[in-house]
């Protein structure tokens, strides 16, 4: 991994910045994306290792993923590998839910997924070992939680998403792939 490009979403805290900082101990040059440039900034200069940057992203904006990408190879002259980690758990009650509380979740957590893995894909072609890996969860394709049936859909959609994309980008020698963890003690599960 020592000199590979890695781009993290969602890599100022929790999952992402603890997937930030085993690439950035192994040698990697580690870009952290998140929302607020305060976050991604923090987060970055607190990496071990090789050269770390933060970048500001929506990732349910395609244009902003876009921009994103185009920062990543400005300044490490590539993408080796993307982490597709950004994604939210609002509760939401079935009975209650909205259409704008049920939008958020799928923009954010299945379209930043496709929007992010679109934006790197010419660099990670280019790259000639390409990496996806995809934080998705047990919670919709394993298992269920109460109020979350929004964020379960769209972690089952990641997984569509990921089997066809793999099929799509092998020939690219692409891999994509999904991690799916349970409960992590995270300051995203802090309440």
């Amino acid at each position: 991994l020592a000199g590979r490009s890695v781009l993290v979403t969602g890599g100022s805290k929790g999952i992402g910045l603890g997937i930030a900082s085993v690439f950035a101990a192994a040698g990697a040059n580690v870009a952290v994306a998140a929302r607020t440039a305060a976050d991604t900034d923090a987060a970055a200069s607190g990496l071990p290792g090789g050269k770390a940057i933060g970048v500001t992203v929506d990732v349910s904006d395609p244009q902003s993923c876009t921009g994103m990408a185009a920062t990543v190879v400005d300044a490490f002259g590539g993408i080796d590998v993307l982490c597709a980690n950004a994604g939210i758990f609002p509760e939401a009650p079935l009975a209650t839910m909205t259409p704008e509380e049920l939008a958020q979740v799928l923009d954010v957590n299945v379209k930043g997924t496709v929007f992010a893995v679109q934006a790197c894909l010419p660099s990670l072609i280019a790259s000639g070992r390409g990496r996806v890996i995809l934080t998705s969860s047990i919670t919709g394709p394993i298992t269920g939680f109460p109020n979350w049936s929004h964020y379960g859909a769209s972690k089952a959609a990641q997984l569509g998403f990921m089997r066809t994309a793999a099929i799509e980008l092998a020939p690219h020698a692409i891999t994509v792939n999904a991690v799916l963890p349970g409960n992590i003690v995270t300051e995203g599960l802090a309440d």
